[in-house]
């Protein structure tokens, strides 16, 4: 079990690295005003930071340097 939690942190510890966040883009509502309604594409980010992807890395290499053998 320890093990696939591992290779799990590791896999997202190097996609972290590699892709430090991702934009989406979302409709907003502008204007509600009974049948008329205005909406807006807005775009949004979400970035997280690089030493989380590496710690992530690490935790998982950890995780499968410790794990037991069946």
């Amino acid at each position: 079990m320890n093990r696939t939690i591992g290779i799990v942190l590791i896999i997202l510890g190097i996609v972290m690295l590699v892709w430090t966040g991702f934009t989406y883009t979302k409709k907003e509502k502008i204007v509600d005003a009974g049948p008329i309604q205005v909406s807006a594409d807005k775009q949004k980010s979400v970035n997280w930071p690089p030493y989380l992807g590496g710690i992530l890395l690490i935790g998982g290499i950890v995780l499968v340097a410790t794990a037991k053998k069946d």
